[in-house]
């Protein structure tokens, strides 16, 4: 099988303290600048793909990027259902060849939320796919936040406790402040971090972040002199991702940063040679500035060296 499961490449890293970056991959450029961030630090990685990406690309398509992807950076290589919302994404993406899926039933009751995942953990397990899943609401949060409005969105970690056991899923994706995109948080980025360690404590499995881009400012710097238009953007600090993965964060999903990198690549680009028309030449620096971040994200999370 040209891909590792979730579970092989998760569960390693959580015994060797460190955590695999899950990356975003909508086209054939971004799934060679992480392919070769990948193969270049001897790194494991996750291809992620999220079901808009793979409606946007095709599936057979975006699978045969990521096949060729794991097979030229020799290293293990997952490919992984991101945010699946439906049985009918996670069958698919296990149809096609996919070692990994996310189901995502985090807004849904507890109860019904089990019991969905406990079905697809059956069907994915019974063809040797990994599950992850999600509790809890990710949204940033800033430090005057209330305890109860806290305890409203963040994972209860009795409850973590509660869907692992009857769930069986290989891991568990928590709300502990972060949240997609670029605008994560409106002042200084605040984490649960005891909550994460009492999570930690009461599963067996390895943890989750979502939401952990950094949003580096010298690439929201790049990308506004160029153009972009970014006011208010803010990541999750390097600190903190070294913090969560001390406390048994095992994987960690990364998006924004590698976008913010395309695009303020292209736009400098179309900003110094208004001339060009070949996308060769504006999608070349792109990917170079993609490998580059994710290279670096590799670094942060212990990851490089590892294959």
């Amino acid at each position: 099988m040209v891909f590792s499961t979730l579970k092989e490449v998760l569960d390693r890293a959580r015994d060797g303290k460190y955590a695999v970056g899950a990356f975003n991959i909508n086209n054939m450029e971004i799934a060679k600048a992480i392919g070769g961030a990948a193969k270049e630090e001897r790194s494991p990685v996750i291809l992620a793909t999220s079901p808009s990406a793979i409606k946007y690309a095709g599936i057979e398509y975006i699978y045969e990027i990521a096949r060729v992807t794991a097979a030229k950076s020799g290293v293990p290589t997952v490919l992984h259902l991101d945010h699946g919302t439906t049985f009918e994404d996670c069958v698919k993406c296990i149809r096609h060849g996919w070692s990994s899926v996310m189901f995502d039933g985090s807004k849904l009751p507890l109860e019904e939320n089990i019991s969905q995942t406990a079905e697809i953990v059956k069907i994915a397990h019974a063809a040797g796919v990994s599950v992850e899943a999600e509790l809890g609401r990710l949204a940033g949060v800033e430090g005057h936040v209330s305890v109860a409005e806290r305890d409203a969105i963040f994972t209860n970690p009795d409850e973590a406790k509660l869907f692992v056991e009857r769930t069986g899923v290989d891991a568990l994706a928590v709300a502990i402040g972060t949240s997609h995109g670029a605008y994560k948080f409106k002042g200084e980025a605040v984490l649960d971090f005891p909550r994460l360690e009492k999570i930690e404590r009461l599963v067996n499995i390895p943890i989750v972040l979502h939401g952990a881009s950094g949003v580096p400012k010298d690439v929201l710097e790049k990308a506004a002199k160029y153009g972009a238009r970014l006011p208010g953007a803010a990541g999750v600090p390097d600190e903190a991702i070294r913090k969560a993965i001390s406390l048994g964060v095992a994987k960690i999903n990364i998006d924004t940063d590698i976008r913010l990198a395309m695009t303020a690549a292209i736009r400098q680009v179309l900003a110094e040679h208004p001339e060009e028309f070949d996308p060769r030449k504006l999608m070349g620096p792109a990917e170079d500035a993609m490998k580059a971040v994710a290279k670096g994200k590799m670094q942060l999370f212990g990851s490089s060296g590892k294959a």
